[in-house]
């Protein structure tokens, strides 16, 4: 038996890391396991070919909580968030559409496709910003349970009620919209345009096993667009030495508050005795105890294979089983001898230090979505491509670049063949599509590393490769998430919670699931226990 602790958490991912530097900043004594060798879960920077530094999975930053950043003072432990420029969507025709930072600039650029919709893109960007400020506070909030008549969660219910009946008219409407339609049904209410609308729509369909004309991808659009960095909304950016300088920044804070952090510990075992967690067993028998266990793995892994079978009702179990994760997307990260010459805009600039969208038609996002129904990944897929050497140097050797290319749809469950026997094939796909707009992309890869939804799952420990922990769908939200009742990271086990992206409110490099469980923690802890 090994020293006990007053908190394990399970997984080194960003979320994990947040939970126990605030869990420790309270005085606890924890201890984070990462099963993997490096620290950051899928939020990571890893060295695949050498003087290449790829971020691996999470490759953008925006949804990172400002509370966290300043509570933990990340920006003294390292972290730099460099602004992202834009995105940059090339058009089959040759026309490209080019959305900057600078919301002028972007309506010049829109008034060349439609002069209308030049002029509802500003309203447009008004309604939204609304709707995030409506929405921002929740983020904040533990979950009410609405079956309860206890007074904080009705208060709380009251709240949101309050808050709702306070927008004018056209902003519940809006609200309402959001919560219900498509994102390129909710789209086409404003905009003209297609490949503004097919550009637009990608965000609704993130790590979804959606298409762009389903139902619910409008909320999905809005938890993208909440992203904010210096409190400037919809703005993304990239870490100074990827993503994983982002999780060691927490890492750091996390240690400097007293955090012993482990790597390759993986947990094979939640211990249970008298229906408490009372600690883990790792994979190579090692138990460690604790008062309280804190996992930031989704709750397949931790109800279904941590938990030895008895310790939870039928009941739960089902609810667990039902939880949809339906990994949807992949990434295949490219190390280039030059850079990438697109065919609408020979040549450097700065259009290719943002995101490069291939997302050229509504029909052609639906399409994508089409040949996942039916188990097959994409032959012409979405892709949202990044070019972070030319922002951060460090990243590359001198001369050289990597590229970053997130990819849907990627259906993790395929009609035919495993991902194994797929994966070369679904790189070269991604490859080829790109090349239709980037003439000399073929001629300039030196190496090329395919993650594939299978990858994420036995890699990275998310399951089905959902990136999210679970579907971002309106029946797995705010008290839904992840099990109706159990939204409120406790769980039916006394002293076991959930600190991961699959509790409200949800997924993305957000930190908010961490740091309101390990508030939960310390408040149940000070009444004696959940």
């Amino acid at each position: 038996m090994s020293a006990s602790y007053d908190v394990i958490v399970i997984g080194g991912g960003h979320n994990g890391l947040v939970n126990a530097a605030y869990l420790a900043r309270a005085g606890k004594k924890v201890l984070v396991l990462e099963r993997r060798h490096v620290l950051g879960g899928a939020a990571v920077t890893e060295e695949i070919f050498p003087g290449f530094k790829f971020s691996v999975c999470s490759y953008v930053v925006s949804l990172l909580r400002p509370e966290i950043i300043r509570e933990l003072d990340l920006p003294r432990h390292g972290l730099e968030i460099l602004p992202l420029d834009g995105t940059f969507t090339p058009m089959p025709n040759g026309d490209y559409l080019w959305r900057m930072n600078d919301h002028a600039k972007s309506q010049r650029e829109i008034r060349r496709h439609s002069r209308l919709d030049a002029e509802a893109y500003d309203e447009f960007g008004k309604s939204m910003l609304e709707m995030c400020k409506f929405v921002k506070p929740i983020l904040a909030m533990t979950p009410p349970d609405p079956t309860t008549l206890n007074p904080k969660d009705l208060m709380k219910l009251l709240f949101v009620g309050k808050r709702f009946q306070a927008l004018p008219y056209q902003d519940k409407y809006n609200q309402v919209q959001l919560m219900t339609m498509s994102a390129a049904d909710f789209l086409d209410g404003w905009f003209e345009t297609d490949v503004l609308k097919a550009t637009m729509s990608a965000s609704g369909i993130i790590g979804t096993f959606l298409g762009v004309r389903s139902p619910g991808t409008a909320y999905v659009l809005l938890h993208h667009y909440m992203g904010e960095i210096d409190g400037a909304f919809r703005a993304w950016g990239l870490c100074r030495g990827g993503t994983g300088a982002l999780s060691n920044a927490i890492g750091d804070a996390a240690r400097e508050a007293g955090v012993e952090i482990r790597m390759e510990a993986p947990v094979a075992q939640i211990k249970v005795k008298r229906g408490k967690a009372c600690g883990v067993i790792l994979t190579n028998g090692d138990e460690i105890s604790a008062d309280v266990v804190s996992s930031s793995v989704d709750p397949n892994l931790t109800f279904l294979k941590f938990i030895e079978p008895g310790h939870l009702d039928d009941e739960f179990i089902e609810e667990v089983k039902r939880y949809k994760f339906r990994g949807s997307s992949g990434k295949v990260n490219l190390a280039l001898d030059a850079l990438p010459d697109l065919k609408c805009m020979p040549g450097p600039g700065p259009h290719l230090r943002g995101a490069i969208s291939i997302s050229p038609s509504v029909d052609y996002m639906e399409r994508a979505y089409d040949d996942a129904k039916y188990g097959h990944h994409s032959r012409r897929p979405y892709i949202d491509i990044v070019i972070p050497s030319l922002t951060d140097p460090s990243v590359a050797p001198p001369g050289k670049h990597v590229m970053s290319c997130f990819v849907q749809y990627a259906p993790y469950k395929l009609a035919e063949g495993t991902w194994d026997d797929q994966r070369e094939s679904f790189g070269d796909t991604v490859i080829d599509t790109i090349s239709e707009y980037v003439p000399n992309l073929k001629n300039i890869i030196l190496h090329r590393q395919v993650v594939t939804p299978l990858d994420l799952e036995r890699e990275f420990g998310l399951t089905e490769g959902n990136i999210f922990q679970g579907e971002l769908s309106l029946e797995q939200l705010f008290f839904l998430r992840p099990v109706p009742g159990w939204a409120r990271y406790s769980t039916p086990i006394k002293n076991l919670y959930m600190c991961g992206s699959a509790t409200h409110p949800g997924g993305g490099i957000m930190g908010a699931p961490g740091r309101l469980a390990a508030l939960k923690i310390l408040e149940e802890n000070k009444k004696g226990g959940n």
